[in-house]
């Protein structure tokens, strides 16, 4: 895709992965609505933060009708990254933390994916990037909630591939392991340090896949730390 000019939605867009990808799509041109709980903090002419609370179906059509005021109705690139993530044991794992899991990591990318697609479709160009995690993949002990968000999304997202690339639309799943973000926070004895990949790292694969010829198509990606301990 040429991205000069083309319009992009990036969820999660005040810190790490999301904050990373919006700087380095501004750089190359991209126009750029970033969807977050909290302010982000970026000042550029072609970036709009609109605030919203991604589990909430109101709240997100709400915040997709702002930015097509601002940017137009062709949006081209959406970037779901919002997410987080709890530490418990399965028995221990309270129903609301259960629910606010899925309502953030899935039914947060079904309410904004259902929005673009109508109009990727009509213009016949479009590109859907769902971050998912190495949690994806593998079960993760005490981690079994977020697993399985994750593990939805990669169902979601190679079904919905399948569903759309006749129409020239790309979907693809990232699969990252540790980077150092503020997700740690929320995860005991795990402290996010240098070892990890930096947000910057998945920003640029996000670049690469956006910026690959229109018909060459990554699906799966899975990223990881060279040497997650250090030297």
């Amino acid at each position: 895709m040429n991205l000069k000019n083309k319009v992009a939605i990036v969820t999660g867009s005040s810190k790490g992965i999301g904050f990373s990808t919006v700087n380095l799509l501004l750089k190359h041109g991209v126009k750029v609505a970033g969807w977050s709980r909290s302010k982000t903090q970026i000042d550029h002419p072609n970036f709009q933060n609109f605030q919203l609370d991604i589990r909430n179906i109101r709240s997100v059509e709400n915040a997709y009708k702002q930015a097509v005021v601002h940017f137009g109705k062709d949006i081209h690139i959406l970037i779901n990254n919002a997410g987080l993530g709890f530490a418990a044991l399965f028995e221990d794992l309270k129903v609301e933390e259960w629910h606010q899991l899925f309502d953030t990591n899935v039914n947060g990318i079904f309410y904004t994916t259902r929005l673009v697609l109508p109009q990727m479709k009509k213009i016949g160009e479009g590109h859907i990037i769902n971050i998912s995690s190495i949690a994806g993949n593998t079960g993760i002990e005490t981690l079994s909630a977020y697993c399985a968000t994750k593990f939805a999304i990669r169902g979601l997202s190679q079904a919905l591939y399948k569903e759309v690339r006749n129409n020239g639309i790309k979907v693809t799943c990232i699969y990252p392991g540790s980077v150092q973000t503020n997700f740690f926070d929320e995860i005991e004895n795990i402290d996010a340090n240098k070892n990890m990949m930096q947000p910057n790292d998945i920003a640029s694969t996000i670049l690469h896949c956006l910026a690959s010829s229109p018909n060459y198509h990554h699906v799966d990606i899975e990223v990881r730390p060279l040497q997650p301990k250090g030297k």
